[in-house]
């Protein structure tokens, strides 16, 4: 005999009682309470709504549904919501306000974060990690929409940059969050983010970023301030001289336990007055940038074909070899040289032109004398960062940015800033936690409900 194992859902009787998620409320009151963020917001505006009880709301609708200001807006006046807030009814505009407002106080906020963090948390270091990124603008109203070097591969849209700092590991606690332009970059926006958290930075602490915010007056800012930098440093010149006498120099493999054949990592180390440079040749990033040569040689080659059939049929050349404005005439001759040889030695001609002889070599350098191994796991660990702006973009979601006025997308970013601060926390404080993706932490939120009943049995 066959047992149906299916809930037969047709019998299912109706009801008027609502159900919606309660964790992300339970989460963000947790926090306002623990950080006593209260009385860091509620200075901000003596009269009317109470702003710190809007900016949990909005904290707790980031880990939830977390669409735009309008839908947030939505979300906030269903009765639920409102009875769990106590809140009185108010237009959209008051939530465009609010966001106004928390971006004229963007540095005292964040300035006021930091105290709280860090007499909430007795953390085991202040090394930090700092990296930069690029968010989307929808319109062009914005002063601080500019086209950028564009992170979300969109260069045809407005952008603004997004500095970040975080606790290394094993804290990954955010402290820190900069807007500027969006063709402010690395070099510049560096001083404005190191300087934003640097006065809570214990003697002598790390700060690790990549080698796109590295300059001398960086690393110069840096040790004035009294602390140590970490960077990866651009290849030049003087650097192929060590290359070329690299293995001369008995390079000590690291990680051997760790590590295949084919993907030994060797090092040598380079100790200078003030700084030490730490220099390394991978196998498997040398055979990374070999199946990019081999790319970048096919690719020259086909367009070297179609610039020479062009010229074999006296046909113009393609647009995107010429330039396309109407105001603008140029007289030019083209040739190749693939009449001289054959496509093999075109190809070989090629691969020895466009071979710098760096493939699998890349440096660090730092103001502290570290081991090969030290230095490259620092750096590695630095990765962690590049989990924040993910989560920030795409689980917290505080892009596409739908504000225009530079203080309201500060005070966009802040509630978002914020939602990403609560999920980092509880990573921190919670074992079982540390290794989950805020995704998973969004989704168990969501899964604890409260249902409110109606009728008969009205209630909670």
């Amino acid at each position: 005999m066959k047992t149906n194992r299916f809930t037969e859902t047709l019998n299912i009787t109706p009801t008027p009682h609502i159900s919606f998620p309660i964790g992300p409320l339970l989460l963000s009151e947790k926090m306002f309470t623990s950080l006593d963020l209260v009385s860091l917001f509620s200075p901000l505006k003596k009269k009317g709504i109470d702003i710190s009880t809007q900016i949990k709301a909005l904290a707790a609708y980031k880990l939830s549904d977390n669409f735009s200001i309008k839908r947030a807006h939505s979300w906030l006046m269903q009765p639920e919501t409102r009875e769990y807030y106590n809140l009185p009814s108010f237009t959209g505009k008051t939530l465009y306000r609010l966001l106004e407002m928390l971006g004229q106080n963007s540095a005292f906020i964040i300035s006021g974060l930091q105290e709280r963090i860090f007499s909430r948390c007795q953390f085991e270091h202040t090394d930090v990690n700092l990296d930069w990124t690029s968010l989307v603008l929808h319109g062009s109203a914005s002063p601080l929409g500019k086209y950028g070097y564009s992170r979300d591969h969109r260069p045809d849209k407005l952008q603004i940059t997004l500095g970040i700092t975080e606790l290394a590991h094993p804290i990954n606690v955010p402290i820190g969050v900069t807007v500027k332009a969006g063709n402010v970059n690395d070099v510049t926006h560096f001083r404005s983010t190191f300087l934003q958290s640097q006065k809570k930075l214990t003697e002598g602490s790390m700060v690790i970023f990549d080698k796109g915010a590295g300059s001398k007056q960086n690393l110069e800012l840096v040790e004035v301030c009294g602390h140590d930098y970490l960077t990866a440093k651009k290849l030049n010149t003087s650097d192929d001289k060590i290359i070329k006498t690299f293995w001369q120099r008995k390079p000590v493999q690291l990680n051997l336990d760790e590590q295949t054949e084919k993907q030994g990592i060797y090092g040598i180390k380079i100790v200078k007055p003030g700084s030490v440079t730490y220099f390394y040749f991978s196998q498997g990033l040398e055979a990374q940038n070999l199946d990019a040569l081999s790319r970048k040689v096919y690719r020259q080659f086909m367009e070297a074909e179609v610039i020479q059939e062009c010229i074999s049929r006296n046909k113009k050349l393609p647009k995107k070899i010429g330039i396309s404005n109407p105001l603008v005439k140029i007289t030019y001759s083209v040739q190749t040289k693939l009449l001289q040889m054959s496509e093999e030695e075109a190809l070989a001609f090629l691969r020895e032109k466009l071979n710098t002889g760096r493939g699998g070599f890349f440096a660090l350098t730092s103001s502290r004398n570290l081991t090969l191994a030290e230095a490259l796991e620092r750096y590695r660990k630095k990765d962690s960062i590049e989990k924040i702006f993910h989560s920030l973009k795409n689980e917290i979601e505080i892009k596409p940015l739908r504000v225009w006025t530079e203080n309201s997308i500060r005070g966009a970013i802040l509630i978002g800033f914020l939602a990403q601060l609560f999920v980092s926390l509880v990573r921190y404080e919670v074992p079982e936690a540390k290794h989950v993706a805020t995704k998973f932490i969004k989704y168990s939120l969501m899964n604890l409900t409260v249902t409110m009943m109606k009728g008969k049995e009205r209630g909670h």
